[in-house]
């Protein structure tokens, strides 16, 4: 993957947008734990930054996969990563497998809002007993005539308490793990209020304070069976293959972030003096802050490659895996690094490492714990004993 000056255009765009409209807010909504999604999408929406990859004809700009890795890099330098993850959930987690599969109908009923910013997606694939494991999840989506009837719930839902819409993933049969689940778009709302059985619980989390965290249950909600995402039994399929989309999004999010990270501890470190020359001129802390930005480099390369990858049509499971782990494992590497250098300061609430220090620690866990992308990489070398491949 080669940046153009086409993809350097989108991102200077995208910043811009940034830098006017979201930046300005950013520590009023760390504060409420909560930033106003609707208002903030529509905006995104209507420059045509929600649909970067999207067909055309339903709103986006029908740009190749590239691009969208592009944006993903721009939207990595909010200095709020819980508003970043929530734009990728919209962007990259829960519409990749409805703009793939979905009927013309229902891509014009749910990804074309989204798209537009007009409606607010969630994506309902976490359990509170079903994490990682996926193919253990218990919410189920039986067939009544032409509607599913879903009971269960939903664990750790990003945006769940502004989403209009959820792409859910159940069970809709028995038997098979991995051939008895669909994915499902379920409307969560009716005239700004929640549907009939549907609850929600909002969690306080570690980091990513600015954006909405929920548990969602689920009691004898109808949807229609044609809201369902292609066939009924291929969800998980069409979920493995949404997770490559997210998890190179996190990735690709996390190399801006570092880069920041360690750029603003360059700066910090230039300023703060101790016995009698600044932080930044002991070898030990230069040289450790090259060292990180050598690694991030070399992420974002792997990262690009993943996406030519994809974009050409092939499997990037394995490289986007890779991505994830590297990006999670520099993520607590460079923020502890860069903290420890910050001193005292680097310890106390309001200042940009110490957020990010939080913040930055979810994606070794979310999308597919570190150690689900070890298993997923070791499937590919085939080092897998036979019991676990």
């Amino acid at each position: 993957m080669m940046m153009t000056p086409e993809h350097i255009a989108l991102q200077d765009s995208v910043r811009k947008l940034i830098e006017r409209e979201i930046e300005p807010h950013v520590d009023e909504w760390e504060a409420a734990e909560i930033f106003p999604a609707h208002e903030v999408f529509k905006k995104l929406g209507s420059a045509g930054f929600l649909g970067v990859n999207k067909p055309v004809e339903f709103g986006g700009m029908g740009l190749d996969y590239t691009y969208e890795i592009a944006f993903c890099e721009a939207i990595g330098g909010i200095s709020s990563g819980g508003v970043g993850m929530a734009i990728a959930v919209q962007t990259d987690m829960a519409t990749p497998a409805l703009t793939h599969f979905g009927s013309d109908a229902l891509r014009e009923e749910f990804l074309k809002p989204s798209i537009a910013g007009d409606l607010v997606v969630c994506l309902g694939v976490s359990e509170s007993g079903a994490g990682s494991d996926v193919a253990s999840l218990k919410t189920t989506a039986r067939r009544d005539g032409d509607d599913y009837v879903i009971n269960g719930s939903k664990m750790w839902i990003t945006n769940a308490t502004q989403a209009d819409w959820m792409c859910l993933l159940a069970n809709t049969s028995d038997g098979d793990v991995h051939r008895n689940k669909s994915l499902i778009c379920v409307p969560l709302r009716e005239n700004g209020k929640l549907r009939k059985g549907i609850t929600m619980n909002k969690i306080k989390k570690v980091g990513m304070w600015a954006s909405d965290t929920a548990q969602v249950f689920f009691d004898d909600v109808r949807v229609p069976v044609r809201n369902r995402i292609g066939e009924e039994g291929k969800g998980f399929t069409y979920q493995m293959r949404q997770f490559q989309e997210e998890r190179l999004s996190g990735a690709t999010r996390r190399v801006t972030a570092l880069s920041n990270v360690i750029n603003d501890t360059i700066e910090y470190t230039r300023e703060r003096k101790a016995f009698g020359r600044s932080i930044l001129d002991n070898q030990a802390v230069h040289f450790r802050l090259a060292e990180l930005k050598t690694d991030v480099e070399m992420l974002r390369s792997t990262v690009y490659r993943a996406a030519q990858v994809h974009m050409a049509g092939g499997d990037m499971t394995e490289l986007a895996s890779m991505c994830k782990l590297k990006a999670g494992r520099l993520c607590r590497e460079v923020t502890d690094s860069c903290l420890q250098y910050w001193g005292g300061m680097g310890f106390t609430w309001e200042n940009k490492v110490s957020r990010a220090w939080r913040d930055l620690r979810l994606i070794s866990i979310g999308g597919g714990a570190d150690e689900i992308m070890l298993t997923i990489i070791c499937k590919h070398m085939g080092t897998l004993p036979k019991r676990a491949a």
